[in-house]
């Protein structure tokens, strides 16, 4: 086994055992297929490359204090890269394909899922990707299927830390009617400039706003946002934010807790009322938000005062993540133990 300092792992792709894919080929599914190879083969006019044919998931496997490896809600990503398919006209995976593909791919990279102390975990990426040749705009006939997988830490390297956001108006992540609920490489492209202008002014991410009138919160670049006051777990509701796994998981949780949860329209102005605000999904679980600046209204909205994620932050990322690692009891059937 490769020399991994579990404890000092970033956010990116580190060469794995095996890969599984499985192909799309006359009008049904092949079997999934065990592959060692990085590489894809891909013809030049596969409508992957044109036109954008080309759906994602992200999902994590954890290894618990009793050696067990757990996979956190993969049928909710099965069935989302099922509305992707349905988004840009690719044909649907079968939810059981997926499902083994996910299984198998994390099996034979055992020896990669992170120890139970680590702080890390396996990161699973599904790719679904139209591989036929067409130069007209149209789906392809022919699709690829792939699971692989990469040891990972924190999203953010201040891991749970609160780091400051800021609201950049002149870009949009997704239109209202179009793909921002799917997840799909061209949301990712279109955020990779406001991105990279945040980061380069000491952000960690770009809170977009409504791309219609600009008057309610969306969501962050890689992440939903929610904020919490008086005992509530507030989530904005639109037509352009891709459905977060840990996001619905996180409203369950705060319910549990006692709290009330509201997905509605969340107004830029109401910030000022949050006691805290944060983003997440799978990468990140939850990434607290320091004070986010609306830069074009050269206004400063402030969650911590001390540095420190907020109680109920934590409350929240401790009970989900002790679910992931089998520290809690699964009571929802979250979870998935591979034998």
């Amino acid at each position: 086994m490769e020399n991994i300092n579990w404890t000092e792992l970033s956010f990116g792709y580190m060469k794995t055992d095996y890969n599984i894919r499985c192909y799309y080929r006359n009008g049904k599914w092949g079997e999934p297929e065990i592959s060692d190879s990085e590489m894809i083969p891909l013809h030049m006019a596969a409508t992957c490359l044109h036109y954008g044919q080309e759906a994602f998931e992200g999902l994590k496997a954890f290894k618990g204090k009793d050696g067990k490896v757990r996979i956190f809600r993969m049928r909710e990503n099965a069935l989302r890269l099922q509305a992707s398919c349905r988004g840009i006209l690719m044909s649907e995976l079968p939810v059981e394909v997926f499902e083994k593909a996910v299984v198998e791919a994390v099996k034979r990279n055992q020896r990669f899922v992170p120890p139970y102390e680590s702080g890390a975990s396996l990161y699973i990426r599904p790719l679904l990707i139209g591989t036929g040749a067409q130069v007209g705009v149209k789906p392809a006939s022919e699709y690829l299927f792939v699971v692989f997988v990469t040891p990972v830490g924190p999203y953010f390297k201040e891991g749970f830390k609160p780091t400051p956001y800021a609201i950049i108006r002149g870009y949009d992540r997704a239109a209202p009617l179009g793909t921002g609920t799917f997840k799909v490489g061209g949301n990712y492209a279109a955020s990779l400039v406001p991105g990279e202008i945040a980061h380069s002014k000491g952000y960690s991410a770009v809170l977009y706003l409504d791309a219609r009138e600009k008057k309610y919160i969306d969501e962050c670049g890689p992440a939903n946002f929610f904020g919490i006051k008086n005992n509530t777990y507030i989530t904005p509701e639109s037509v352009s934010i891709l459905p977060s796994i840990t996001n619905k998981s996180l409203m369950v949780l705060a319910e549990e807790l006692g709290m009330k949860v509201e997905r509605r329209q969340v107004p830029v102005e109401e910030l000022a009322t949050f006691e805290e605000a944060g983003a997440c999904g799978t990468a990140a679980v939850i990434s607290p938000v320091l004070r986010i600046d609306d830069l074009d209204e050269n206004k400063s909205y402030v969650f911590s005062k001390d540095g420190q994620a907020g109680p109920v932050s934590i409350r929240l990322y401790n009970k989900l993540r002790a679910i992931q690692y089998g520290d809690e009891p699964d009571k929802y059937g979250w979870i998935t133990l591979v034998e």
